[in-house]
């Protein structure tokens, strides 16, 4: 018998690089699914958004920058199967942006060096991703 179609969810997220080589990532607020667990910056697209300009937006939206598509570079992306859905995840890089970064909805946010970033609790979707930003920036 075959297993019910799974829901697929797609999402963005972006590893911000700052010049001394550290990544941005931002703790889930409460309230949220996987609240607590820290994770890089992104979200769901929009009805018809191409991955790009949704992570440019979402960056705005929970980051107050500004980036311009050019900026982004895509380094891997993760597939994870939750119990209810599976995710699909893109994650770009970024080393150039406009604004201060600021967690613009109260998250709070750190700046970690790619080997302590799995000092940080994270989704089982981000785990994979994190062997990659090691081997990029050590």
């Amino acid at each position: 018998m075959d297993k019910p179609a799974t829901k697929l969810v797609f999402v963005v997220a972006c590893a911000l690089i700052d010049t001394d080589n550290r990544v941005l990532i931002a703790q889930r607020p409460e309230g949220k699914q996987l609240a607590g667990l820290w994770e890089f910056p992104g979200g769901k697209l929009e009805p018809g958004e191409r991955p790009e300009p949704a992570l440019i937006r979402e960056l705005h939206e929970e980051l107050g920058i500004t980036v311009q598509e050019s900026c982004l570079a895509p380094l891997t992306f993760a597939s994870h199967a939750y119990e209810t859905f599976h995710l699909l995840m893109p994650l770009y890089i970024c080393r150039r942006w406009e604004g201060t970064v600021t967690g613009r909805e109260g998250q709070p946010i750190a700046w970690v060096r790619a080997n302590k970033l799995r000092d940080y609790p994270m989704p089982p979707a981000d785990i994979p991703l994190i062997s990659h930003l090691t081997d990029l920036l050590l």
